[in-house]
């Protein structure tokens, strides 16, 4: 299904009393309907302020930055979305079904009270860019693989990833990604493309469209990842990395790392030998 193009504030207005209820649930305070959308407003996007960012960004080469704007209203980018939650977090995301999403677990962990956020407080923006998107969908409860474990990244990383269950649908069938590729598919090398919600560029999509994958790598607990030079930093978290052949537009796997010191990450392959899945624990 397609949607006409909404403005973000609006919507948000419309969930400020919720989230009024999250915060307290989140935080543990008391906070009215309007500090809860005052503190929604703040948590907007700020337009981007450009080269400035590009001499100190994790996983962007200085002075060497490919990134570009790319239409959100076009495949493969329309399938794309920003995961925002009500505490002002923002990720990238991505439609694996009509109703599914799949993002970066890591974004949805608070670090204090240690713990994941609560499902209801986490909104999908399907082709966010400036103030508009295709459709919106809040998400009613998300499911993150029994092995991440969000206080031992470095041991966990290969199962960082979560797939978020939408309150209705927000696509067409053809409209989303479908997964089919698994690591015995994976060839150095190959071509292939990232694009999200960037730190720089926090209300569009910007993506390196000219990289390749460079091998397979594990985690420090021995899973699996996906090794790529493609430019991405902070935000980027939770995108598809894509590779295209005749038959269409392929996910690799899910963005979760960046490189500290050069251009580049690392993503979670989402057919693997090692699966299962279980509940948000809340």
């Amino acid at each position: 299904m397609s949607t006409k193009p909404q403005n973000f504030i609006s919507a948000l207005r419309a969930v400020c009393f919720q989230t009024a209820r999250t915060l307290k649930a989140e935080l543990g305070a008391s906070v009215t309907a309007g500090a809860a959308l005052a503190l929604l407003l703040q948590t907007l996007p700020a337009h981007a302020e450009g080269p400035a960012y590009r001499t100190h960004l994790a996983g962007v080469t200085p002075f060497a930055d490919p990134r570009q704007r790319v239409p959100t209203t076009q495949a493969p980018w329309s399938a794309i979305g920003r995961v925002q939650t009500e505490l002002g977090s923002r990720c990238t995301g991505f439609l694996i079904s009509p109703v599914l999403v799949e993002t970066a677990a890591h974004c949805l962990w608070l670090t204090q009270p240690h713990r994941f956020v609560q499902p209801t407080s986490v909104h999908f923006l399907r082709a966010y860019s400036g103030d508009k998107f295709t459709a919106h969908a809040r998400v009613v409860r998300f499911i993150v693989p029994p092995g991440y474990k969000p206080n031992q990244e470095s041991e966990s990383a290969g199962f960082d990833h979560a797939t978020l269950v939408l309150d209705h649908p927000i696509a067409r069938p053809d409209e989303v990604f479908h997964i089919s590729t698994t690591p015995d598919d994976i060839k150095p090398d190959m071509p292939v493309v990232l694009g999200g919600y960037e730190q720089n560029m926090p209300d569009v999509i910007t993506a390196d469209l000219h990289c390749h994958m460079t091998g397979l790598t594990r985690d420090r607990g021995g899973n699996l990842l996906f090794s790529h030079d493609c430019a991405g930093t902070h935000g980027s978290s939770g995108a598809p990395l894509l590779y295209q052949d005749a038959s269409g537009w392929h996910v690799l796997g899910v963005q979760v790392l960046a490189s500290s010191a050069h251009a580049g990450g690392q993503a979670v392959p989402l057919l693997n030998s090692r699966s299962g899945t279980s509940e948000d624990p809340q």
